[in-house]
């Protein structure tokens, strides 16, 4: 080392001016880690629109962004006074055993502090506070608490609690800063969520609406059910319908219109509408029917594309056939009462909306007494990890196994064994012949 090395670094100590240096990165690439945490966190609490999770995402993302070892949110009541939910999470499942029956926290003790005053809240020491009121038996002990108000349109919804940092040190001011900007960002996820419920509830009820209620079919027995997709795109095409025509003859159709908006939906009410007054007319065949709905589909200004399958059931003599015409949809299932399910499966014509100049085929079957014929749109079979042949070998399982069950029993298991996962809209209509003569 030469001479002004040895004089400028005071004989090879360094320099007071380069330590500070060193702590203010050290303290600048802390800030930047501690932000980019943040910024992850938040992403993170707003991917979802389910409340329920959004809650538990919140909890696990304070957690890891504090490292802390237990995390809790409770949600308070209209009143704002005490909980009324409870949101635990980081019990293992023996902890979890020893606090069954255990009542959830209303909001006492410390909880209760936080309730009544919305500031931040750290506790070194739980058992030393004043305000502290113990845990019920079975509880496992916690030493350090953070608490922070979340509030939503100005209004405290609830508080986030974390106990306990893995380190083992007691929470600090950076905890308290990161925790309190989560927080904020947790109050718009939370109020996403709740518009996104209220949406959701409003959008369904309009899609019921827009679906018929089943008429009488005896001697049939008829059940139908609806369920809207879980994403955002709420509003569906999908639709069912059934008649009763003079003659004896019971004529039922499932149908799906392209699309998971308002659009489909609005278009979904006027392609029915129309099917319904052309189904009136028993002496037509059903290809004709869905040929003079292709026809008159084209008339509209914005022509859809949409899949149908027509059926009519007409008794003969104490039995009855199945005449049917299939416009690009899924085949109907009969599942007789014995347990054999099995799918009415012939090549299927083209959609509706595609070229209504194409002539269009009939099939008939004779069906035995008792037969239940399943029909039901892609929603209830589809899913990204199954191939479509698995998820319709799936749904006509679980109807054999429940071939002789009541009809609404029936209907209800295919809705809740669904292999389809609701991101997209389904319908299912259940038709039930008579016995015997």
């Amino acid at each position: 080392m030469g001479r002004w090395d040895a004089e400028h670094t005071g004989g090879g100590r360094t320099p007071a001016g380069i330590d500070e240096l060193e702590r203010q990165l050290r303290e600048l690439a802390g800030a930047r880690g501690r932000m980019t945490g943040l910024l992850q966190a938040v992403l993170a609490i707003s991917r979802d629109l389910e409340l329920p999770v959004v809650l538990r995402r919140i909890v696990t993302t304070a957690m890891d962004l504090a490292g802390a070892r237990y995390g809790a949110l409770g949600v308070l009541d209209e009143d704002g006074t005490r909980l009324a939910g409870f949101v635990p999470v980081g019990l293992d499942d023996q902890q979890r055993a020893r606090l069954a029956g255990v009542d959830l926290p209303t909001g006492r003790g410390l909880l209760g502090r936080l309730i009544h005053d919305p500031r931040p809240l750290r506790v070194d020491d739980l058992a030393a506070h004043p305000d502290a009121g113990g845990f019920p038996p079975g509880h496992p002990p916690m030493r350090t608490l953070l608490g922070v108000a979340i509030s939503v349109r100005g209004r405290i919804y609830g508080n986030l609690y974390l106990a306990d940092k893995h380190d083992g040190e007691p929470f600090d001011v950076d905890d308290e800063t990161l925790i309190t900007a989560l927080a904020g960002a947790a109050g718009v996820a939370i109020e996403n969520a709740r518009l996104y419920s209220r949406l959701r509830a409003g959008a369904e009820q309009f899609q019921r609406l827009l679906l018929p209620v089943l008429p009488t079919l005896a001697p049939l027995v008829a059940w139908a059910d609806y369920r809207p997709a879980t994403e955002p795109a709420l509003l569906g095409g999908d639709w069912y319908d059934a008649l009763a025509l003079p003659d004896g003859t019971r004529t039922a159709v499932i149908g799906d219109v392209a699309g998971h908006d308002l659009s489909a939906a609005a278009v979904m009410s006027q392609v029915r509408n129309m099917l319904r007054a052309l189904a009136h007319d028993g002496a037509v065949p059903p290809s004709e029917i869905l040929t003079r709905l292709d026809q008159a589909v084209h008339d509209l200004p914005d022509v859809p594309m949409a899949t149908a399958c027509l059926t009519r059931l007409e008794p003969r003599g104490g039995t009855w056939t199945l005449h049917w015409s299939n416009a690009g949809h899924l085949p109907p299932l009969l599942v007789t009462r014995d347990g054999t399910a099995r799918y009415l499966d012939t090549d299927p014509d083209l959609p509706i909306g595609v070229d209504p100049s194409l002539p269009r085929l009939d099939h008939v079957r004779a069906l035995p007494p008792r037969a239940t014929l399943v029909m039901f749109t892609d929603g209830l079979v589809e899913h990204p990890d199954l191939s479509l042949d698995a998820g319709l070998r799936a749904v006509a399982a679980t109807a054999a196994s429940l071939a002789d069950r009541p009809l609404d029993e029936l209907g209800t298991a295919l809705v809740e064994a669904r292999p389809g996962d609701l991101h997209d809209d389904l319908a299912v209509l259940l038709l039930r012949l008579p016995g015997a003569g």
